[in-house]
């Protein structure tokens, strides 16, 4: 606004003292002050307010105003109420300077005069960058984009103060002004996004969180060359972007709003440029798929390969491994009387699709150009991801428990702890069984291989492990998805080994199915399974009959249960642990902190009450399996 402005409004009082020539100048601020030297808290452009206490005598008005005109300041405003007429002095001086002065009347408080400058300059700000965005709504929807959506970012948070970030459904930031959001954040706002979504609430969102409120706004092409809208929500609330902003727009004025809205549909315009770039990879992951289920020679499967490598990994060439991940996304029944909900079902393959490409992003890495090496088909229901993997570390042999030279013993059948016991080792064993992460963990989840970056997977030899591994890739977007799932959404997920060959695919991708199905069986929302999981006992227990599991396990362990509650003898808790430290007195009585003697007697207990010998294969193997059941 001009300082002109401030003397047409008969509300503010103002009186111009000096200064008549310099009345077009803008005011982008206010300030008030008392202080002999405010220059550290000015930038230039403000209407500076005071009440005049700094003035102690004539010869402080100079250096005063000296100061203010040094910093640029647009003008100065002095109220009457301390000393009555502004001292001439002061008149002279911002005469001097060239500086415009105003008298400010008693009766006008200086918060009236700053709510009204702030208001009409944000007001100003607001359109000056509403007609910025919608001129890049123009040039981006005629043409390539002009630095993407960071820089309408940016023109929030220098024009309007606004702190804003483009997050993927997974809460993956995309673009951002300034300060990166941090990962855990980005996945809870976008899980409140997701929820609320499903629930039909109309957006903008408020989430807060730690202190901290957010207003939550869907990205959607409502403009000309916009996807028509799904008809369920549940078609796009998985693959839709959103833009987060750290202010509370539940009180904004409407012209606000529709400024937000522009933006979002700016960076939508953005997102469909981003996802038309995909066709290709999609198409080269569809050719390969087509030839792998067709049975198709492996001499003309490998040359699509050498096709793909260079546009999946560029520089490498030819990719050395290859994986197969495979995720299917399956929905209950519509409600027609939900809010977006229609009857009929939701075709699962392209929903699963964008899911399965934003999944395989290393959540570590923001922006959009992140998901170019990720090439995603989907035939049916099924998306099919073939991964290429750069070359790695040779892979580690296999162990189970304890890399020592007493685990040779073992297997040669020499006492291995020194108490007398058998470490029992080997493929059908409870110690073989037990390695790794047990039923319903995932492949790989919990050791750190092959873990995405950021996903809090400690790091270990085998971390640099290029392969991916099924739990992993879902630690990071667990949250957020299942948010977006809600009661009627399932996300079950397979992952293949890798395979270093074209003859290797067509058993990598039935390896990836037979995972997704084992995956499907366990309860809950997101759930995946690994190709280590289909030569563990975990392949078989998600499908053994409730009835049995219930009878199988209530025969084993009920009558421990109902001992430790009458003795709090923690019998169950000393069987877990004796089964984990493969039948080893002393490494389970050290692990319990309890004498050895203390161990036998608990041990023998358990023989007691259930009939059963401890020292025998058969009745270990049946309680790790009771356990693993229960």
């Amino acid at each position: 606004m001009r300082l002109r402005a401030l003397l047409e409004t008969d509300a503010l009082g103002l009186r111009l003292l000096g200064g008549q020539d310099e009345l077009d100048r803008t005011v982008r601020g206010v300030m008030t002050t008392d202080l002999r030297d405010p220059s550290r808290y000015l930038s230039g452009g403000e209407l500076v307010l005071t009440g005049l206490a700094w003035r102690r005598d004539a010869s402080d008005s100079e250096p005063f105003v000296r100061i203010l005109a040094g910093a640029g300041v647009a003008g100065l405003a002095a109220g009457e109420a301390e000393l009555g007429d502004i001292p001439a002095d002061l008149v002279e001086a911002c005469d001097h300077h060239r500086l415009p002065l105003f008298a400010v009347h008693e009766t006008v408080a200086f918060a009236t005069i700053t709510e009204h400058v702030v208001r009409q300059v944000s007001g100003e700000r607001a359109g000056d960058l509403a007609a910025v965005v919608d001129r890049h709504r123009r040039l981006m929807t005629s043409g390539p984009a002009g630095g993407g959506p960071e820089v309408v970012l940016d023109l929030l948070t220098s024009d309007l103060d606004l702190r804003a970030w483009v997050l993927s459904p997974t809460g993956r930031q995309i673009a951002g002004a300034g300060t990166p959001l941090p990962g855990p954040l980005g996945a809870t706002l976008a899980g409140h996004h997701l929820a609320a979504t499903r629930t039909g609430r109309r957006a903008p969102h408020r989430a807060a969180v730690a202190g901290t409120t957010y207003s939550l706004f869907p990205i959607r092409n409502a403009g000309r060359g916009a996807v028509p809208a799904a008809r369920d929500v549940r078609e796009s609330v998985l693959s839709d972007w959103l833009l987060a902003v750290e202010a509370d727009a539940s009180d904004w004025p409407a012209a606000r709003l529709d400024l937000l809205q522009g933006v979002t549909q700016l960076i939508a315009v953005e997102r469909d440029r981003r996802e038309a770039a995909r066709t290709v990879r999609r198409r080269l992951a569809q050719e390969v798929l087509e030839l792998v289920q067709a049975g198709a020679a492996p001499a003309e499967i490998a040359a699509r390969l050498r096709v793909a490598a260079p546009v999946l990994l560029p520089g490498l060439g030819v990719a050395p491994q290859w994986q197969v991940v495979v995720a299917r996304v399956d929905w209950t029944a519509a409600d027609a009387t939900a809010p977006g909900g229609v009857p009929g079902d939701i075709p699962g393959g392209p929903v699963a699709q964008a899911l399965l490409e934003e999944i395989l992003v290393d959540p570590a890495v923001s922006g959009p150009d992140s998901a170019d090496r990720i090439a995603v088909a989907h035939t049916g229901e099924e998306a099919i991801a073939l991964v290429p993997l750069p070359a790695g570390p040779a892979p580690l042999p296999d162990t189970v428990g304890d890399a020592t030279d007493a685990d040779a013993d073992a297997d040669a059948g020499l006492p291995a702890d020194g108490d007398g016991a058998v470490r029992e080792t080997g493929t059908g064993t409870p110690a073989a069984a037990g390695a790794g992460t047990g039923a319903g963990t995932g492949a790989g989840a919990g050791t750190g291989a092959g873990a995405k970056p950021g996903t809090g997977a400690a790091p270990t030899a085998a971390s640099q492990d290029p392969a991916l591994h099924a739990d992993a890739l879902l630690a990071a977007v667990r949250e957020p998805l299942s948010a977006g799932l809600a009661d009627d959404g399932r996300l079950t997920l397979g992952v293949s080994a890798a395979v270093h060959s074209a003859e290797g695919l067509r058993g990598a991708l039935e390896e990836a199915r037979h995972a997704r199905r084992v995956a499907a069986a366990r309860p809950g929302r997101v759930c995946a399974a690994g190709h280590h999981e289909l030569a563990s006992h975990v392949l078989l227990l998600p499908f053994v009959p409730d009835d049995v599991r219930r009878a199988f396990t209530a025969r084993l362990l009920d009558p421990l249960r109902d001992y430790d509650r009458r003795h709090r003898a923690e019998l169950i808790e000393t069987l877990e642990a004796f089964l984990d430290c493969d039948g080893s007195w002393t490494r389970c009585a050290a692990r319990l902190h309890l004498h050895v003697n203390t161990l036998r007697y608990r041990v023998g207990r358990i023989e007691q009450l259930t009939g059963r010998d401890l020292s025998r294969l058969e009745d270990k193997l049946d309680f790790f399996l009771a356990l693993r059941m229960s």
